[in-house]
């Protein structure tokens, strides 16, 4: 009889591939599903990135949409200050016609007419006086009002009533304060203002080094640089540039407030280049100079406080008010 061979072995070989071919399958519907895992995960960080940088965007774009808000602000108020200027130029002009009128008339008078000279001059005194003032409380223009103060002292030396004493000692009083004025506070603080302009140049940019860096640092210094930042403290270059730009057009402002003697613009102006700099420059002890410097600026009166300024006026009025009382 002939011998039927087993076939075991046959199904145990077909098992085995099939267990290999479901292995495989299994093998790959996991990187599959691994890899559409890693894809979506992927495209969520693309989307995020993107949305932040579209904030960012939306962000420069109304802080400089702000910026030149305020840059038309502050030109349409100097084409006002300028044209205030032009009517005190005008009124200034019409008050030298008049005391050109008045000297005119003075020269016509007859030296037996004394009184009636004298009645010309105390109107030149009190010209001259009403003008100096005007120039340092309206303009901030302390050497003009010294020239004008000057030209008064000169017309009163030549009345020669003795009633007009006390006049000249308290004219005299007002020019001893208006001299130790100096150029006045508008022209210094228009110079400090340029003096902390130019020594923004030397604040450091970057933190100090550390002498000797951690291990880890050295570790890492042939692969990577490690330079320690400071939170809030612009690192971009664009960014920097655009801040620096901004705190310029902030020192220029305030320079204009000063000029037409608005206080409110003027600290509000230094108020935004003292945010400025905690953006451009880390934290230093010259950066904490400059801020105390700034608030030294901020905190100034932009007009002279001087409490004998008028003094001599009021006195010429009421002294012409009660001679010409019945």
């Amino acid at each position: 009889m002939t011998e039927i061979p087993p076939s075991t072995p046959r199904r145990s070989t077909r098992w085995i591939w099939l267990l290999l071919v479901l292995a495989m399958l299994a093998a790959l519907a996991l990187a599959s599903w691994r890899g559409w895992e890693w894809w979506q995960a992927r495209n969520a960080r693309a989307l995020a990135e993107q949305s932040q940088l579209q904030q960012q965007l939306q962000a420069m774009q109304q802080s400089q949409e702000t910026l030149r808000r305020d840059q038309r602000a502050t030109v349409q108020r100097v084409q006002d200050a300028a044209s205030t200027n032009r009517v005190l130029r005008d009124e200034m002009l019409g008050l030298s016609q008049r005391s050109a009128l008045l000297e005119a008339n003075m020269a016509k008078l007859a030296d037996s007419n004394r009184h009636g000279a004298q009645a010309l001059r105390l109107d030149e005194v009190e010209l001259l006086l009403n003008q100096g003032q005007q120039r340092l409380s309206v303009a901030g223009d302390a050497p003009g009002a010294r020239r004008a103060y000057a030209l008064a002292s000169g017309v009163l030396e030549g009345v020669s009533d003795p009633q007009y004493l006390n006049l000249r000692q308290a004219l005299l009083q007002e020019r001893t304060a208006l001299d130790a004025l100096g150029d006045g506070p508008q022209a210094r603080l228009s110079a400090q203002l340029d003096a902390f302009a130019d020594s923004l140049d030397a604040l450091p940019t970057q933190l100090p080094e550390h002498a000797q860096p951690p291990l880890w640092q050295r570790l890492l210094s042939p692969l990577v640089r490690i330079r320690p930042a400071q939170s809030g403290v612009l690192a971009a270059r664009s960014e920097r540039v655009a801040a620096r730009a901004a705190l310029q057009l902030d020192l220029s402002l305030a320079h204009a407030a000063l000029e037409r003697g608005d206080a409110r613009g003027y600290r509000s102006t230094l108020a935004r280049a003292g945010t400025w700099l905690q953006r451009l420059w880390p934290e230093s002890a010259p950066l904490r100079e400059r801020r105390a410097a700034l608030q030294t600026l901020r905190n100034a009166a932009l007009r002279p406080a001087i409490p004998e300024l008028g003094t001599t006026l009021q006195q010429l009025r009421s002294m012409r008010d009660t001679r010409s009382q019945p």
